[in-house]
């Protein structure tokens, strides 16, 4: 079975989590402030704090901007439930802006009220929305940017976590994404203000040595266990030495996928832009005939190859149809997600695999 996304562990990364499970800190030790050291030293923000997974980094994010009750948060219905679910964790609710033909929100389709407090672009697949344009549209809201799949992605060649247009932005480090801690997340920001309110929320809302007393502890907020332990830590630290790398071979598949799709007239390449620098998190193909998509996500199973659909717009979930969510919300969305299907894109991907993957492709046309 060759699939759409897969982790590269090497003996380096084994090694690394060894060291760290021989130290005397398993958890809350030095190895995860290195990683966030680390991390913020690639993407250029001042401030990294890594926690538990991508969903965390989204929920202490909102709850570091002041996300509550009666409050609205815009983002991208093309992407993972998590990017509007951290609405609901801090009691405020979700709304949606429809993309553009490539699966990127809509700047020009953002309308703002009184009660919106968040924008949460997502950079799909690891190609880059313009969050200057948002910044430049909209200087009251807070933006954090959703990079779950977009490590290394540039836009204008600033860096996606540069934050240089937003207040904050968030990584995933699931076992399909760029590198892997197995799970975990990482928050990154310019301001120091948000930095030590992520820093209270990951960790129970506490505050050590805060008393006379040097073994005081004191609870200040409500927060949460999201802490990374520092065999995860030692993991992505010794994943993002080789970044770069794993970068450089996505974009490498990508472009030979290009190539042999380019004269297939029922597939529509999703390219970047000349301003844009798109890190691959994945491989979306668009069929021109949507009917023909589901024959083709049969032919590709039955062949051994493993592909997905990224995404359902996220209000046609359940969970959102029965809050009154309803289609038709986002055309763009609706009639992107009837047509997509994610290929195999991995670093470890094998050039007889990737061969494989386009003849059956092209062989089922």
């Amino acid at each position: 079975m060759i699939p759409y996304g897969k982790h590269n562990i090497i003996q380096e990364d084994i090694n690394s989590v060894i060291s760290v499970l021989k130290s005397n800190f398993l958890s809350t030790g030095p190895i995860v402030n290195e990683f966030e050291e680390k991390f913020v030293e690639y993407v250029g923000a001042k401030y990294a704090v890594a926690v538990a997974n991508g969903t965390a980094a989204l929920h202490v994010a909102c709850l570091a901007s002041g996300l509550n009750k009666g409050d609205e948060l815009l983002t991208s219905p093309m992407s993972f439930v998590a990017s509007a679910n951290c609405a609901f964790y801090c009691g405020a609710k979700p709304g949606f802006v429809d993309i553009k033909l490539n699966g990127l929100i809509d700047v020009n389709k953002i309308k703002i009220n009184k009660n919106i407090k968040i924008i949460i672009p997502v950079h799909y697949a690891g190609l880059t929305v313009d969050v200057k344009q948002i910044r430049d549209k909209f200087k009251d809201v807070i933006i954090i940017e959703d990079a779950a799949h977009a490590l290394g992605s540039k836009h204008d060649d600033v860096m996606v976590g540069s934050c240089k247009y937003s207040e904050m932005t968030i990584f995933s480090f699931h076992p399909v994404k760029h590198i892997t801690s197995g799970e975990g997340g990482m928050i990154t920001t310019n301001s120091k203000e948000l930095y030590e309110k992520l820093l209270l929320f990951r960790t129970h809302g506490i505050v050590k040595n805060s008393g006379n007393n040097k073994w005081s502890q004191d609870m200040q907020v409500l927060g949460y266990n999201y802490r990374l332990s520092d065999i995860h830590s030692a993991l992505g630290l010794s994943q993002l030495n080789r970044v770069n790398d794993f970068i450089s071979q996505r974009r490498k598949l990508a472009k030979k996928y290009d190539e042999a799709f380019a004269e297939n007239p029922h597939i529509e390449i999703i390219k970047e832009e000349s301003n844009q620098f798109h890190s691959y998190h994945l491989y979306v193909i668009k069929l021109k005939n949507k009917e023909a998509r589901l024959k083709l996500f049969d032919h590709l199973r039955k062949n051994d190859i493993f592909c997905q659909v990224h995404y359902l717009p996220i209000y046609l979930n359940t969970f959102y149809r029965e809050l009154g969510y309803e289609k038709g919300l986002c055309v763009n969305a609706e009639e992107f997600y009837d047509r997509i299907i994610s290929i195999p894109m991995y670093y470890g991907l094998e050039d007889k695999e990737q061969d494989k993957v386009i003849d059956c492709i092209n062989n089922f046309f």
